[in-house]
């Protein structure tokens, strides 16, 4: 193609935007092909397995899209659930090879149908399937024995191999959660549904599962809906609606700097007592998957306002900025908040970005690293955390910590006076 395209493009892109303009990234396409030799081959074109459960709509085409029922050959129950675990995996520790491997075990029977027909998939149970509480017992007949890649993805897990799907049986009763089973016919928009469900306890991956299959929404405008889109939409829902009940509350009293690592990825967070707003710093060193080509660091920001509009639309922001809400929420306070995500080499293959939600999920569940009346302070604990030198630049350079430093909000003058 004779074009040579930077890093800071790819960094942003990652892989799902296109922003470079070719019709596939040629990044993925690499790992596709390298992926190969990790794949298992399959003997035969049958197979029988647990949906763990795994379903991925896909967008190609749309509104004609392709629709990915994910089986580990000849796993059941617990077993068959741990290949489509994020929680699990982000609380294992689990590490990329054996996530990769995971995904490279399973096989995807495809289908291609039309989204604006949900009910197909809901009158074969397979959309139930997807949102079961437990594995569900299925049969696939392959058209075609599937050729051994994997599919990486910048928002999703790496997709398995995957055949045209000759015929494809659910042979066991899906066990939707009681909230969701009892919404499937409300007629209400979705995004309401979403966040009802969500005060009921359900998770953001069932949630996602179930906006994607079109389990809910307005009944005669459901969809089926790309997870990609899917994922984003759910982070976007779920955080906008805790956003807007936070914007009411008190601010923190002090500045609080947190600090966890997962997958070679490392976030530190400063939460300053300041109105809602937000901005995520990433900095990605030479040889992660998008970075192959430079020869520093790649810097990418995204910025939020307290009407909460985004610089730029992101997926990754989106998952980082659910998890904060959720940590804001339950202390009942607001904050500004600066992210700091540091992508080292060790993160060599994309995973999706569910890493994101659940570290900084799991950092804030710890207790600080620095709690205290200093940004400057606040600024120096997470410095000490960061891996490069760019790093320490840029969240010093930060314009968010600029306007905390030249700015006294009336609490805190009034507390000093």
């Amino acid at each position: 193609m004779g074009r040579r395209i930077p890093p800071q493009l790819c960094a942003r892109c990652k892989g799902y935007k296109k922003l470079c303009g070719l019709p596939t990234c040629p990044i993925l396409e690499r790992f596709r092909v390298h992926a190969a030799i990790v794949s298992h081959g399959l003997q035969g074109q049958e197979l029988e397995g647990a949906t763990p459960p795994s379903i991925v709509v896909g967008e190609a085409g749309y509104p004609h899209v392709p629709v990915l029922y994910q089986v580990p050959p000849g796993k059941w129950g617990e077993r068959a659930r741990y290949h489509e675990a994020p929680m699990l995996w982000a609380a294992r520790r689990e590490p990329l090879r054996s996530i990769v491997a995971l995904r490279s075990s399973m096989v995807a029977a495809a289908e291609r149908l039309d989204a604006r027909s949900p009910e197909e998939l809901y009158s074969r149970e397979v959309s139930l399937a997807a949102v079961s509480a437990r594995p569900v017992d299925s049969e696939v007949v392959l058209a075609k024995k599937p050729v051994p890649s994997l599919r990486f993805d910048g928002l999703l897990a790496p997709l398995p191999p995957s055949a045209p799907a000759r015929e494809l049986r659910i042979t066991s009763n899906p066990s939707p959660p009681r909230p969701l089973e009892k919404r499937i016919w409300d007629d209400v928009p979705a995004s309401v549904a979403a966040v009802e469900l969500y005060r009921e306890g359900l998770d953001v991956y069932t949630l996602i599962a179930g906006f994607s299959l079109g389990l809910f929404g307005r009944l005669k405008s459901r969809r089926l809906v790309p997870t990609r889109w899917a994922i984003t939409a759910v982070d976007s829902t779920l955080s906008n609606a805790l956003l807007k009940i936070i914007r009411h509350y008190d601010t923190i009293d002090q500045y609080e700097a947190y600090h966890a690592s997962y997958l070679g990825n490392h976030f530190t967070i400063i939460l300053a007592p300041h109105h809602y707003t937000a901005e995520m710093i990433e900095v990605w060193h030479p040889l992660t998957p998008w970075t192959r080509t430079a020869s520093k660091p790649v810097v990418y920001r995204i910025y939020e306002r307290l009407s909460l509009r985004q610089s730029v639309v992101d997926g990754g922001f989106m998952a980082a900025r659910l998890a904060v809400a959720e940590h804001l929420a339950h202390k009942r306070r607001q904050a500004a908040v600066i992210i700091l995500r540091e992508i080292t080499r060790d993160y060599y293959a994309p995973v999706g970005n569910w890493h994101i939600r659940e570290t900084v999920r799991r950092a804030l569940s710890k207790e600080p690293l620095y709690r205290g009346d200093s940004l400057e302070e606040a600024l120096n604990t997470a410095a000490a955390k960061a891996r490069s030198t760019t790093a320490i630049a840029e969240l010093r350079g930060s314009r968010l910590a600029a306007r905390l430093g030249s700015t006294k909000t009336l609490d805190r003058f009034l507390k000093k006076a």
